[in-house]
């Protein structure tokens, strides 16, 4: 059996070939079933945590409470190791990333920013978190963006969260 080339003519026989295809599939079983192994290792010793802000309905504008003072600042986060947590979370029609640096157990230091003008809209706080039931926390924080606005002023929030690990 021959097998034509651009830079040369490949002889081999149907036992050859055979014996290239066996070792060929055997490579990819081999590459599949340590790609799925460490994907299950990597998923099964991870820990995720959802966070959300409670947002106050505003008086001037007559809202009441209801579900999207909870889920309109929802987020996922992936807790990378005892200290960290790295993650998405919604802000309005767009999505920030978000960190987490735990000072301690219960006290961290977040950082927030959108994906576009990170640098020009990055907010950076301090909070505390304390576990209420298996798992759920409520997080008071303050937080405050690094750059002043126009007026030369550096506006900061008290905000509350909620957030869940599982």
């Amino acid at each position: 059996m021959y097998f034509k080339s651009t830079r040369a003519v490949v002889s081999c026989s149907r036992f050859q070939l055979k014996q290239l295809l066996t070792k060929t599939k055997i490579m990819k079983n081999l590459i599949m079933t340590l790609a799925v192994a460490l994907c299950t290792t990597f998923a099964a010793s991870a820990q995720f945590m959802v966070v959300t802000t409670v947002n106050t309905p505003d008086s001037d504008l007559n809202e009441e409470w209801g579900t999207t003072n909870f889920t309109d600042n929802m987020g996922i986060g992936y807790v990378y190791n005892d200290k960290c947590i790295v993650g998405l979370v919604k802000a309005g029609e767009e999505y920030d990333l978000w960190g987490r640096y735990l000072w301690n157990a219960n006290l961290y230091v977040s950082v927030q920013a959108p994906t576009e003008e990170m640098m020009d809209n990055l907010t950076v706080g301090l909070g505390y978190s304390y576990d209420v039931w298996k798992g759920l926390h409520v997080e008071p924080n303050y937080s405050m963006g690094l750059k002043e606005d126009e007026n030369g002023e550096r506006a900061g929030s008290f905000n509350l969260g909620l957030s869940y690990k599982f």
